[in-house]
């Protein structure tokens, strides 16, 4: 048995699948492949091991029909067409849980640094202005008993408001396609409609999927309804938000500032003007990356190889 993967792998995790007797495949360029080079990669592999922005849309999977197993590695998977997969009979997993409390940990840095417009100070020093103190310029805001509002109270959601409750007693509210009880007892959150979540949060959190329903919810329409203090956040996926519409906001004062860890395009060209302004800090897409949890997701991707290409169940499918 063959996998392909579309990254250099640490040497324990490549020891590991020879160890299962399957022939190791690594794409080692500092690009990444082009459509047509991993269909072409993929038709001489029985698994493909997916890691970065790689479509498995149905002309990928059209192509390769005869792959055992894809494992991504990655939570998200609004870059596959789950359809096709199913209709080819091409079970595909993902990462869920080993990356839920760093992602919120980046939500929560972002949280500060935007109130404190920390990365906007930090700039100060790099182009030489640390100097005259004045005591009320671009002063930031305190987070202790302001509102946090999440999109999406799942696992990383969940994580991120029970670091917010515990540092500063922030009130919790939520809005979910389903209840989250748990959050409710544990937390004492609250589900609110959307447009209670926009009116009523100081600090708004994304942490939904990417979806034809949630595809740029987030715009000039519903940031007029936040708060003019908010803090916009997202770490989910660019797509969610206008990043235009996001601009503007923030310019003409109708939201307060904005963290992202994600943007739409990836990777965000240098000249962005979000880059350059005082109520905003964007990172780009580190959310898991910690040392750990990196680890953790490319163990569990290669779980999933394994027993696919043993027939097993995948310890989690996506379908």
């Amino acid at each position: 048995m063959k996998v392909f993967i579309t990254r250099e792998i640490p040497e324990e995790v490549r020891e590991k699948l020879i160890g299962h007797d399957i022939t190791v495949t690594e794409w080692t360029e500092k690009r990444d492949l082009k459509p047509e080079e991993l269909i072409q990669y993929c038709k001489s592999h029985d698994a493909l091991l997916s890691v970065g922005p790689n479509k498995i849309n149905r002309p990928f999977l059209g192509a390769c029909p005869h792959l055992k197993v894809i494992a991504l590695n990655s939570v998200g998977y609004d870059n596959v067409d789950v359809a096709a997969a199913k209709e080819l009979a091409i079970p595909v997993s993902n990462t869920p849980d080993v990356l839920s409390k760093a992602t919120a940990d980046t939500a929560f840095m972002l949280m500060m640094m935007v109130a404190r417009k920390a990365l906007y100070w930090h700039k100060t020093i790099m182009d030489g202005e640390w100097g005259f103190f004045e005591p009320m310029k671009e002063t930031g805001i305190e987070l202790q008993g302001k509102t946090l509002g999440i999109f999406g109270l799942g696992r990383i959601g969940f994580e991120l408001a029970k670091s917010a409750k515990g540092a500063f007693d922030m009130p919790i509210i939520y809005y979910n396609r389903h209840q989250n009880e748990e959050a409710e007892s544990k937390l004492g959150a609250k589900l609110v409609s959307f447009d209670q979540l926009l009116a009523q949060s100081d600090v708004l959190s994304i942490h939904a999927n990417l979806s034809k329903e949630t595809m740029g919810l987030f715009n000039k329409k519903t940031f007029a309804k936040m708060k003019k203090e908010a803090i916009f956040i997202n770490t989910a996926r660019g797509g969610l938000h206008n990043e235009d519409d996001l601009r503007q906001a923030l310019e003409n004062g109708v939201i307060a500032g904005a963290g992202l860890d994600v943007t739409n395009p990836e990777p965000m060209v240098p000249n962005n003007p979000l880059l350059f302004m005082k109520n905003a800090t964007v990172l780009p897409h580190i959310g898991s990356s910690t040392f750990e949890t990196r680890m953790a997701m490319i163990q569990l991707a290669t779980d999933n190889i394994i027993a696919g290409l043993k027939g097993e169940k995948l310890l989690t499918p996506i379908w």
